[in-house]
């Protein structure tokens, strides 16, 4: 029996264009792939290891004809809209007080400003309000697909991982969750919607 619902946020209830983004950072750094210290350097901006000004000046590093401002919105090119049926989903399931409701996502800074931004603040806070937790990576120094982060999750608010359902849209996210005994729904955001959680996962309910 499912008692806890672990969310991912990016193309689970945020859209995201993650090819159209990687295209266009390759496109502006004029480069076919990104470096082992560019992937690097943004893994650690993702557990929030480096500061937002240490990224950008390694970027800026790197590339010097590139103004901070293109950087900072090629960066954020990849978070698009969310929409509206998803939020109004999420405040239902958290009004009928059924499930924890967990958020674990890899994120950083400079995505939540833009995240905020795009829903705008007022919506930004009653999704995260949404929560009984709030896990975003570069606050808490850990991201998926790692076997620690998912053991925080489990520590922090004493779960069991079969009452447990992780969904997130990153296949090596939701086998590394399924190894320490969490369900888990790999979604498909081209041909899957959160808001059929019930629909498609059924048998744990």
């Amino acid at each position: 029996m499912i008692k806890t619902i672990i969310f991912d946020f990016g193309d689970v209830f945020i859209n995201l264009d993650k090819e159209g983004a990687m295209l266009h950072a390759l496109n502006l750094f004029k480069t076919d792939s990104f470096s082992d210290e560019m992937i690097a350097t943004n893994n650690l901006y993702e557990k929030g290891l480096i500061s937002t000004s240490s990224f950008i000046k390694f970027y800026k590093d790197c590339f010097p004809s590139i103004a901070e401002t293109e950087i900072i919105e090629t960066w954020n090119i990849i978070i698009r809209d969310f929409p509206k049926h998803r939020l109004e989903f999420l405040k239902t399931l958290t009004e009928e007080k059924k499930y924890t409701l967990i958020l674990l996502s890899n994120t950083n800074e400079l995505h939540i400003k833009q995240v905020v931004k795009i829903m705008n603040s007022i919506n930004y806070i009653k999704f995260k309000n949404c929560f009984d937790k709030f896990y975003l990576s570069h606050e808490i120094h850990l991201s998926k697909p790692s076997l620690d982060i998912f053991q925080f999750v489990l520590d922090e608010n004493s779960l069991l991982a079969k009452e447990c359902l992780f969904v997130d849209d990153t296949k090596d996210h939701t086998i590394a969750a399924a190894q320490l005994g969490i369900n888990t729904w790999n979604l498909n955001p081209k041909t899957e919607d959160i808001t059929q959680l019930f629909e498609i996962k059924k048998k744990l309910f």
